[in-house]
């Protein structure tokens, strides 16, 4: 189904996802798809202890390691403050941004509601304590929003993708403005954060998740990457009342995350 409130056409397809660095051999593929086999049994194991925060972001690193894909980015995301918990906010480009943000720090995370009835990831998410929204049902925007204000007021930080849907590159979509609606109403900072991929120092499109593909056309795309990295960096948190309205906090923080503000001073991540 398709015309609900976060609903998006992508301006990417399946076409867009190419490595940027010649596919490892068969042989070294199929370890690799052991080792990332072994790693979600290992975590599928701990059961409800999952979303434990410490054994999340082990889990986390554990599985992107089991990838290939290294891990750069500063960390935490959330705030230094006590009182409401941060609202993070990134740009969308892959699955793998999920396990990336939950490496760095295991915050909760909303996503859409098909990533549940995903192989794997779908197992892993629900056991993480990922909150699952429905993208189809615009009567239920409000409560959407009024959970996740819930959740930040109670001073859980949660991280989220205002985009909707996923882009190949860290400067396309627009950021869509209800989830903000909710850092506004507890009184909480916005954390943006920009994931970009690249492979040996090269901007990279293999991890990207868009269009018709699938999870499984975009694992075995991942398993075959050379040198993939995933860059996690942490902007400026954006304090309670820095913006006159929703649709002001949304823009600034979409200017950050492209790297296209001169409002905030960026912070790089290591």
């Amino acid at each position: 189904m398709t015309g609900g409130p976060w609903d998006v056409t992508p301006g990417c397809d399946r076409d867009c996802a190419r490595h940027a660095r010649p596919p490892l051999p068969a042989s070294a593929t199929a370890l690799r798809g052991a080792a990332f086999a072994a790693a979600v049994r290992r975590a599928l194991a701990d059961g409800d202890r999952l979303a434990d925060p410490a054994r999340l972001r082990a889990h986390a690193r554990a599985l992107l390691g089991a990838l290939g894909v290294r891990l750069e980015g500063a960390g935490p995301l959330r705030a230094p403050a006590t009182g409401p918990g941060t609202l993070i906010v990134a740009n969308h480009i892959s699955w793998l941004d999920i396990p990336a943000l939950l490496a760095v720090d295991p915050v909760a995370v909303l996503a859409k509601r098909e990533v549940g009835g995903w192989p794997v990831v779908g197992g892993l998410a629900r056991r993480a304590g990922t909150h699952f929204i429905d993208r189809t049902s615009p009567r239920g925007l409000p409560y959407v929003v009024a959970g996740l204000t819930e959740i930040l007021a109670s001073g859980r930080s949660v991280a989220v993708f205002p985009q909707a849907t996923t882009w190949c590159t860290a400067d396309a979509g627009v950021f869509r403005r209800a989830t903000f609606q909710a850092a506004l109403d507890a009184g909480a900072p916005v954390r943006p954060v920009t994931l970009t991929y690249t492979q040996d120092a090269r901007p990279s499109t293999v991890a990207a998740f868009c269009g018709p593909d699938t999870f499984l056309a975009s694992l075995r795309r991942v398993l075959t990457a050379r040198d993939l990295a995933v860059h996690v960096t942490a902007h400026p948190p954006l304090p309670p009342g820095r913006c006159r309205g929703r649709r002001e906090l949304a823009a600034l923080a979409q200017d950050l995350v492209r790297g296209t503000s001169a409002d905030v001073p960026v912070s790089q991540g290591s």
